[in-house]
């Protein structure tokens, strides 16, 4: 592709999901109805999806973000729902939309038609983790799905291969798909074993942030590299070896973590954008080769394959939910639940550009090719509109409780208090040692303030507003700090510009005062 399509596609979708922040609708949703229009506006290039990009340049960093993002213990104590969403649901998926599709059209085998079941069987990672975080949910609710859409590609991707081999002929059997099966899982699983530890050590022992975040940028590619170069799944891999990074992560100097979070965060932006744009994007792609299908077959086919992909959900995720409550030990190990959580999940069951990826990948030499990647497309636009859209009204008609923002907040308090005494304790013990009785009084009164302040900051969110303003003391503290900072920075500019100071010192005292105004700002998250 050339530099300025390219260019153009990164600068629109950011444009778009940055308006989307401004609105109720959800950024994926509305970069996918953009990518659709803009598909037709002329003098907008085409745009082809290539699962050699999608799978190895696009998926690692995206998996990567939402795993470190992802709480290890919290998926470790909802391990049995992930496991029944992130490999039950999707070998079922594609037996059940994949012989549902079989039944529909004449034309189509049942091994043809179990490869378009094992392409769609997948929620997206990116829809399910973009849509969770606008809407709020729960957070075992949201722990659930993050955690199958991290697992459940290389799942799909493992049913998918067998599918294909047995079209084609090279199939070893039922008996070796299972092996394959169990090659790809647990031979991703294990070289992310083999990979967290000596990467954390290499980041714990790395001294300069920069080389600490080129690492940071090159680990979801190697991981994935390295276990697809064996055969292994590289997304179980990848997700391995972040999920251990992001629970050590503390152990990571300050500065490495400042600048990886910011360095992340735009990756994901961008990448997220440019992915749901993408969606949209292939529509005349999808179309140009589907000459062979009258337009309302097509139409009738691709509707009973979405009704198909929702319906097969639904049937696995009540019985998956509440048949293995019938033992007590489950019972006594997780919380209670009712109806209304697994229509959630099974409503939030959104596909996204890994099916179409592997869609694409799909070789020339399997029957009715176009026709599978015409239901893809299909398939993952209608999930996305019409699950993304109905999503957020169906959680306010069944009033899922929302998170206890006063509970949070009055725990982060508790455990600040219990950190700042043991911070006091260990500073008693520190100016009683006599290296450091030549600390002057003034800065030891400054190491308590500071620490006081930060004890206080969290509670005082949890106190009364002003009436006028409706800032809590933590606002109006941190808008007069603001306030003083501006008026240092505007005197550092009007000394650069008379010369009595040049700009590297003004950089250097800029982010003096860049680093303070962070600190005042840091409650707000």
């Amino acid at each position: 592709m050339e530099v300025l399509p390219l260019v153009a596609l990164i600068a629109g979708s950011a444009a778009v999901a940055g308006a989307a922040r401004r609105t109720p609708v959800p950024a994926p949703l509305l970069l996918v109805a953009v990518g659709l229009v803009a598909a037709y506006v002329p003098g907008v290039p085409s745009y082809a999806l290539d699962p050699h990009i999608v799978l190895p340049l696009l998926l690692p960093p995206l998996l990567y973000t939402a795993a470190v993002d992802s709480s290890y213990l919290d998926l470790r104590a909802n391990i049995r729902p992930v496991a029944l969403l992130s490999v039950g649901y999707v070998l079922f998926a594609t037996l059940a939309v994949g012989y549902a599709a079989y039944l529909v059209m004449p034309a189509l085998t049942l091994p043809v038609a179990l490869v378009l079941g094992a392409v769609i069987a997948p929620p997206d990672a990116v829809a399910a983790t973009a849509i969770a975080r606008k809407l709020g949910l729960p957070n075992r609710i949201t722990t659930i799905l993050q955690g199958e859409s991290l697992v459940n590609d290389a799942t799909a991707i493992t049913a998918y291969n067998v599918a294909v081999a047995a079209v084609i002929g090279t199939s070893a059997g039922w008996a070796g798909g299972i092996a394959e099966f169990l090659v790809a899982s647990v031979g991703g699983v294990g070289v992310g074993l083999l990979l967290m530890v000596p990467i954390h050590h290499l980041r714990t022992r790395l001294k300069e942030p920069l080389l600490q975040n080129t690492l940071s940028l090159l680990i979801p590619f190697v991981a994935y590299a390295a276990a697809e170069r064996v055969h292994a799944s590289g997304v179980l891999a990848v997700v391995v070896v972040a999920l251990y990074l992001g629970h050590r992560n503390w152990q990571v100097d300050f500065a490495t973590r400042l600048q990886e979070e910011a360095v992340w965060k735009v990756i994901a932006f961008v990448l997220e954008s440019v992915v749901f744009a993408l969606i949209g994007l292939q529509l005349p792609v999808v179309l140009k080769g589907l000459t062979e299908y009258e337009g309302l077959s097509a139409a009738w086919y691709a509707i009973a394959v979405f009704l198909a992909v929702v319906v097969a959900r639904f049937v696995w995720v009540f019985p998956a939910t509440f048949l293995p409550r019938l033992s007590e030990r489950i019972r006594d190990r997780e919380p209670d639940t009712d109806w209304k959580a697994p229509v959630i999940v099974g409503w939030a069951g959104m596909r996204g550009v890994v099916s179409l990826a592997i869609a694409f990948s799909i070789p020339v030499t399997v029957p009715h090719r176009n026709l599978i990647l015409f239901l893809t497309f299909t398939t993952v636009i209608g999930t996305l509109v019409v699950q993304g859209l109905t999503l957020p009204p169906l959680i306010r008609l069944l009033k899922l409780p929302s998170k206890d923002v006063q509970a949070e907040t009055l725990a982060e308090a508790q455990a600040q208090s219990e950190a700042s005494r043991a911070a006091e304790d260990r500073l008693a013990e520190l100016l009683e040692q006599p290296e450091n009785s030549t600390l002057p009084p003034p800065l030891a009164d400054r190491l308590r303030t500071v620490l006081e302040r930060r004890r206080n900051a969290v509670w005082e969110r949890l106190g009364e507003v002003n009436p006028v303003t409706g800032e809590s003391a933590d606002d109006i503290y941190r808008r007069l700090a603001g306030e003083m900072i501006e008026a240092e920075r505007e005197v550092f500019v009007q000394l650069r510009d008379h010369r009595r100071i040049d700009d590297e010192m003004l950089r250097a005292l800029l982010r003096r005062l860049d680093l303070e105004e962070a600190a005042a700002y840091r409650e707000q998250g």
